[in-house]
């Protein structure tokens, strides 16, 4: 017996959840997430409530798949060759994700709201931190294998030492970045990372 799709159940318009996406973006740029709402985001989107909770049960999953689909998207585990070549190609991607025109609004106050309601935070955790920190470890695992850090690296704080200085400049300080300072910093990086030096030594763990 032939089953029959229930009603409703149909393929989900692609362009209509662009400018969803879309929507959600600028409400949560504009307004912060604890004014976002799906009424506002909808009337944004020239679309129905229905049409986002078809695609989202509520505004937490809705502000979260929005978010993470642009910041795991934004976090490409670079395979250049050389741990060097790998750290600069991160960090030209964090500065892609940390000044794109609505997020570098949008993650201050996500970062303020993720200390007022834990469970935004294990969901923005779940969703966005645990997906690019992996592949920030695939990089760093990668130059493990190749000889050019330590076998003893502790993965979690070479991931925090990779992060941390970019998204400090930008996001905290709102500084400006001089011509070469992503290089700069590369080499910064790699000397706190103990990266190996150009005879194959590095320190011992």
């Amino acid at each position: 017996m032939t089953r029959r799709t229930p009603t409703g159940a149909a393929v989900l318009q692609p362009a209509i959840t662009k400018s969803i996406t879309d929507a959600v973006l600028v409400e949560l740029a504009e307004h912060g997430y604890a004014r976002l709402s799906m009424e506002a985001v909808a009337k944004r989107a020239g679309v129905g409530k229905s049409a986002l909770y078809r695609r989202w049960p509520s505004k937490q999953d809705m502000a979260i798949a929005v978010v993470s689909e642009l910041s795991v998207g934004l976090a490409p585990a670079p395979d250049t060759g050389s741990l060097r070549g790998d750290v600069r190609g991160i960090l030209a991607s964090m500065l892609e994700w940390l000044s794109h025109p609505l997020f570098f609004r949008i993650l201050p106050d996500l970062v303020a709201e993720m200390a007022r309601n834990p469970e935004l935070a294990a969901a923005i955790e779940a969703m966005i931190g645990i997906p690019r920190r992996a592949r920030g470890a695939e990089i760093l695992q990668r130059a493990v294998a190749r000889g050019e850090l330590s076998p003893g690296l502790d993965l979690e704080i070479a991931l925090d030492v990779l992060a941390g200085p970019l998204y400090w400049r930008l996001s905290v300080r709102r500084g400006r970045l001089e011509p070469g300072y992503l290089d700069s910093l590369t080499e910064v990086l790699l000397r706190a990372l103990g990266a190996a030096t150009d005879n194959g030594a590095h320190p011992q763990p």
